[in-house]
């Protein structure tokens, strides 16, 4: 060899990649199971495998596909399905006292109490939240989010609205102390354009990606009514521009048929609740392109575990009044073409609660398959994360979940989650 070639051979080495001290090559996995709910498809697939590169699946389709020396974890008969969306949780919260516990406990210790709820819910198999707003005073759970995203924490993907905005005596507001007291709310309560349109410039500093407006009044909060609307035309009309300068996207809770129509002509993203949505609201819905979220399984669950609560009176009472028509007006909006997303409502407790949304879906009159894609695919729809996840497709994350029956057959299979995955991580499998 010449000392030219020689200096040239040693320049072409100086340009090929050289691996970084301590980097770790990227393993590839091969998911197997005897179905697959891939978030998209009318019909489940059999035999399916999904391969992983990182935090990306690579393919998706039968044993064929799976590389020589690629490491497998057969589940066997499973069913795997993208990783579940809830769309609307409050995991700060703790207990029926809601309005007042955020009183009793400091940012910090709901943070840390927050995170260990939404752990639980990752070993459930919500790989992704919305949190929409969670009875802390400051940004806990602005804060859990960077907290995670920054890998200090194993959680679920997390969209925040950091509080819901009210006006003074509404949803957000306390209502049942006396005027002597000068208490906290745990809601941001603004009065007036100028105050709305500073709220939702507070949010988006300190870090929210949504922003919730409590419309009309609310099932769970004390002293106000439903049926009411709250916002005037006006300061609705300013949150919506203030919102879309600073493009952030808005959820409405709304419960009555006109605060429903009122927030779907502003052009909100979302209509949360939902309950007294009549046909032009469902008619307006489906022409904006609107999402609903019903939350329809939380009512049954006050009315069947906390019929005895003091501090949900309110909550049990109009749950039982009107659970029928609640039922028939979503069934309605379903029918109707309405685009619904999974959402529970409920905070921090057992998160296999939150898959018996699933279930009030379907009695509503979705099929399992509706339902199943209202928690996977249209959830991811709705917060704009559809080419990221949702559904188990290549070039989607990682994200995935497996069961032991068929939840086509039994709905429920989806409260006992065996197998869980989160970008490429696996967080629970079976024997673990």
């Amino acid at each position: 060899m010449t000392t030219k070639t020689a200096v040239l051979l040693f320049a072409l080495l100086l340009l090929l990649p050289v691996p970084m001290a301590g980097a770790e090559p990227v393993e590839r996995l091969a998911i197997v199971g005897g179905r697959l709910i891939d978030g998209l498809a009318s019909e489940a697939s059999m035999d399916a495998v999904v391969l992983v590169e990182g935090d990306t699946i690579t393919a998706v389709g039968g044993r064929e596909i799976i590389p020589v020396g690629t490491r497998v974890i057969d589940l066997g008969s499973a069913t795997l399905l993208p990783g579940l969306i809830d769309t609307h949780v409050h995991p700060l919260m703790v207990g029926d006292d809601y309005q007042i516990d955020h009183l009793k406990r400091s940012s910090a210790y709901k943070a840390l109490r927050g995170l260990a709820a939404m752990q639980r819910g990752l070993e459930a198999g919500w790989t992704s939240l919305r949190i929409v707003g969670s009875a802390d005073v400051f940004y806990a759970p602005v804060d859990v989010k960077r907290a995670i995203d920054g890998g200090l924490f194993r959680g679920p993907r997390l969209a925040v609205a950091g509080h819901y905005i009210s006006i003074t005596g509404g949803g957000g507001d306390i209502n049942f102390m006396s005027p002597e007291q000068s208490l906290i709310a745990d809601g941001l309560v603004v009065d007036g354009v100028d105050e709305v349109r500073r709220a939702i410039r507070q949010e988006v500093k300190y870090g929210s990606d949504w922003i919730k407006l409590l419309v009309t009044g609310a099932f769970m909060s004390a002293g106000d009514n439903p049926r009411d609307v709250h916002f005037s035309a006006e300061e609705l009309a300013v949150a919506m521009e203030e919102a879309n300068r600073l493009n952030v996207p808005v959820m409405a809770h709304a419960h009555s048929a006109d605060g429903i129509k009122m927030a779907v002509r502003a052009g909100v993203r979302s209509i949360e609740h939902g309950t007294f949505i009549d046909a032009e609201g469902i008619e307006l819905m489906v022409q904006n392109g609107t999402y609903l979220v019903p939350t329809m399984y939380i009512g049954d669950y006050y009315i069947d575990e906390m019929a005895d609560s003091e501090a949900q009176k309110k909550m049990v009472e109009l749950s039982i009044k009107y659970r029928d028509e609640f039922f028939e007006n979503i069934g309605n909006a379903i029918r109707g073409g309405v685009k619904v997303a999974l959402g529970s409502d409920f905070g921090g407790t057992d998160p296999r609660l939150q898959a018996r949304e699933f279930g009030s879906l379907i009695e509503a009159g979705m099929t399992p398959m509706q339902a199943i894609k209202a928690g996977t695919s249209v959830a991811a729809e709705l917060l704009r994360w559809q080419d990221r996840v949702g559904s188990i497709a290549p070039g989607r994350q990682a994200d995935l979940i497996a069961v032991a029956g068929d939840p086509l057959a039994d709905i429920s299979e989806l409260e006992r989650v065996v197998f869980v995955m989160k970008g490429g991580q696996v967080i629970k499998a079976p024997g673990q």
